[in-house]
């Protein structure tokens, strides 16, 4: 189940397990699969509208970020398999089942429902 998607822009929807998709949570999303866009990822910005999306990555590090971040490993399912808080200047442990990781400003993540074994859909602008 390979997922292919370009560097660009588009919306996250977070599902919770049981709940009808009425209660599904769109976030602004920016998606970064190319290694240029996946390595700058949040560096040097002061906020984010929404979440930004990493693809393929299994690890993230906050060195050179200027804000504490909001992490969440996907594996190939989109389902997420851990969210972490991370402070700038940390190294995040590899998550051995993840595919992709996003990336949300700290305190974000648990407003929208996204925690461990939420789902989640990707779905690219078009255009």
């Amino acid at each position: 189940m390979g997922r292919r998607w370009r560097d660009g822009w588009g919306e996250l929807v977070v599902r919770r397990d049981g709940e009808a998709d009425a209660a599904a949570v769109t976030v602004p999303l920016e998606i970064a699969t190319s290694y240029r866009a996946r390595t700058k990822g949040l560096l040097g910005r002061d906020s984010v509208a929404g979440a930004i999306l990493l693809s393929p990555a299994g690890s993230v590090h906050t060195f050179g970020m200027r804000i504490p971040i909001d992490v969440a490993y996907v594996d190939r399912r989109l389902r997420v398999i851990a969210v972490r808080t991370m402070r700038p200047g940390r190294l995040g442990l590899p998550r051995l089942r993840s595919r992709h990781v996003l990336e949300a400003e700290a305190g974000m993540m648990a407003g929208w429902g996204l925690r461990v074994g939420a789902r989640v859909e990707v779905r690219p602008a078009s255009g």
